[in-house]
């Protein structure tokens, strides 16, 4: 009877070994994805004919002056300004209601419409015909919309 294993022995590659191997891994992944591999080698010529890699080269050799210039462009006062307020509008926009912001679009564009069919026919309003469109169920409602708006927009400015 043979005796029993108490130790297994690995086998340790040396380092010309291991090379040989990824060398060899890499030549399979190469012949797997040839036509990969050519289409990255065509998209560096063209970048390279253009001159992107020279310049994102030179971008890389001077990373720590860029980064300064541009961190000195978002600290000046309008950036971060504009960086608050896109925030802050961001911000009410996500407690709008969307099928009520939406309405209110359509609403606007309607609006927009007939506003600009009065400037083509070139309208003259009177005082009189003022007064007659207060009738007007469709004036009524913006009217009054328009009244509640700013009453809740006075509100919000106490």
């Amino acid at each position: 009877m043979a005796a029993p294993i108490t130790t297994i022995k690995k086998q340790q590659l040396t380092e010309e070994q291991l090379k040989e191997e990824k060398l060899d891994n890499l030549k399979q992944l190469l012949s797997e994805n040839e036509e990969m591999v050519n289409q990255v080698f065509s998209i560096m010529a063209e970048l390279n004919d253009i001159g992107a890699l020279e310049a994102a080269t030179k971008l890389l050799e001077a990373k720590e002056d860029v980064a300064h210039i541009a961190l000195g462009q978002l600290t000046r006062k309008p950036v971060t300004n504009l960086i608050n307020n896109l925030m802050g509008a961001a911000g009410a926009l996500t407690e709008l209601n969307p099928e009520t912001t939406t309405k209110l679009i359509e609403s606007l564009n309607s609006g927009l419409d007939e506003a600009n069919k009065a400037v083509e026919a070139d309208e003259k309003v009177s005082t009189f015909k003022l007064l007659k469109m207060l009738k007007d169920p469709d004036v009524n409602r913006a009217m009054s919309f328009g009244v509640h708006f700013l009453k809740g927009l006075g509100k919000g400015l106490k």
